[in-house]
């Protein structure tokens, strides 16, 4: 068991190291146990994603380590799944932002594309299921109908 003196330098010296590898812009690191926690997901989804090469963590000694870009990234990736983009879309989209956020105006117009696209599919399917829903209700009150009047005749 380390003394309170030798435990508090060991804390200090494993901040350094977690402060040694921020950058200026990312603020604060996340663990993948946090993420999964945050965001509802497994270990095995954001490894998932790593392995295409969504997300790629930094290293400190083994374990990986998530900057608030990393985090951002993730929150996009399960908000891209959650209507339907595939992974190819969602690295592609991904990839558009670049380094420093250069490509920002594409990702803006990739996005409106994509929206458009599944706006129009969403509303031709909403058009078919009005239509099979006016046929059914149809079929169903002419069935009802006739229903009654065989119940109504002696």
């Amino acid at each position: 068991m380390l003394s309170p003196g030798r435990a508090r330098r060991s804390a200090a010296a494993a901040q350094e190291v977690v402060a040694s590898h921020r950058d200026a812009d990312t603020g604060e690191l996340f663990g993948i146990q946090a993420l999964c926690s945050e965001f509802g997901i497994t270990l095995r989804s954001i490894r998932f994603y790593e392995d295409k090469g969504l997300l790629s963590p930094r290293r400190i000694n083994g374990t990986r380590v998530y900057t608030r870009r990393d985090r951002a990234r993730l929150a996009l990736i399960l908000r891209s799944k959650a209507i339907g983009a595939s992974l190819e879309e969602i690295k592609h989209f991904l990839d558009l932002y670049g380094a420093q956020g250069e490509g920002r105006a594409q990702q803006l117009r990739f996005v409106l594309e994509r929206t458009d696209t599944a706006i129009a599919e969403l509303q031709t399917k909403r058009a078919h299921i009005d239509a099979t829903l006016a046929e059914l209700q149809h079929i169903n009150d002419t069935v009802r109908r006739q229903l009654g009047a065989r119940e109504a005749k002696p």
